[in-house]
């Protein structure tokens, strides 16, 4: 039998390290069983919508951006509290059941509002409808003799959760085209051929590979050099930089496994120097998971800034630097002797 032809468009692969890391890009982060979220899936996935920021989260388009839908979730007290909340709902185009669900996450809710009491069921599916009333995840607690933990609904094997967090989501050419930008900004490390090569790709597949992602972003309108700088992503060499420090990275940080402190060392630890840094950080407002908005950074000055978002953290370092250098456990300047 004669060999298959290869695909003239087919690229070279990249190194399976790098190329995990680029696949997981376009997923969300992940979740336990106990909450009720889907654990690591795709961006594009059903998103949970809190009701009271329906609205922001919804404006003009009222839910229909999202490719596989949505499910509005509401509290008891919302829900049980509302002088009119049915009718609140429907002029949103919501209704228990169909696209909304009341979601029990405390104890005296589930007491005061027992769904069993109100003759619902819980929800077993993601699109409409969804099979049920509500949805239930509520910790365990030692305070009473009926303290264990409540999970109903989205907790079969098959079925779990009931979809992403919506400040994660990003539609499938969003996440296409974050994938792209950031295997380019790889590509735009001053090491990054040398390193793909000594990570298993040909000399010729790395010259193919990169020049046609460059190529591909470039047309597609991803590899605006002035946005890049302006956020953070490239320095004004052109070269991939951390988001928050600015130093220049080495692509070799894409494949370096984190130093771990000595005495702490943890045998299957899988986080790399170098990881996925969001601009804007993510938040419920805004769907930032975009390009142009992401780059690679420091695990570390990930850390740091967490969910604050660069700005402010780099202001609450310069405080922290002023308040040092005031007490005296700084020098308020390096001299070289």
């Amino acid at each position: 039998m004669s060999p298959r032809p290869r695909r003239a468009n087919r690229l070279p692969s990249l190194p399976s390290l790098l190329a995990r890391k680029l696949y997981k890009t376009g997923q969300t982060r992940g979740a336990d069983d106990d909450v009720i979220y889907q654990n690591r899936v795709g961006r594009n996935s059903t998103v949970l919508i809190p009701y009271a920021f329906w609205d922001v989260c919804t404006a003009g388009h009222g839910g229909a951006a999202f490719e596989r839908g949505f499910i509005a979730l509401l509290s008891p007290s919302e829900y049980f509290g509302t002088a009119g909340i049915t009718d609140d709902l429907a002029a949103r185009g919501l209704a228990i059941g169909r696209n909304a669900l009341v979601f029990y996450e405390r104890r005296p809710d589930w007491v005061a509002h027992h769904p069993d009491t109100l003759g619902w069921t819980a929800a077993t599916s993601r699109t409409d409808p969804l099979g049920g009333q509500y949805v239930a995840r509520i910790p365990a607690t030692t305070a009473t003799t009926e303290g264990e933990n409540i999970i109903r609904g989205f907790n079969a094997t098959a079925m779990k959760g009931a979809g992403i967090r919506a400040y994660e989501y990003a539609g499938a050419r969003t996440i296409k085209d974050c994938r792209d930008q950031l295997e380019a900004l790889f590509w735009l490390c001053g090491d990054a051929e040398d390193v793909a090569a000594s990570n298993g790709m040909s000399a010729e597949g790395v010259r193919a590979r990169k020049e046609a992602i460059l190529v591909s972003c470039d047309e597609r309108g991803l590899l605006d050099k002035a946005k890049l700088i302006a956020a953070r992503i490239l320095n004004a060499q052109g070269r991939t930089i951390c988001p928050f420090c600015l130093e220049e990275l080495s692509s070799t940080s894409f494949f370096n496994r984190l130093k771990q402190a000595e005495g702490r060392l943890v045998p299957d630890l899988t986080v790399t120097e170098v990881n996925m840094f969001h601009i804007e950080e993510l938040r419920i407002t805004a769907l930032n998971h975009q390009p142009y908005n992401l780059g690679w950074g420091h695990h570390h000055c990930n850390v740091v800034v967490k969910d604050s978002g660069i700005q402010k953290t780099l202001e609450w370092i310069r405080e922290v630097l002023r308040r040092n250098v005031e007490a005296g456990h700084l020098p308020a300047e390096n001299r070289v002797s």
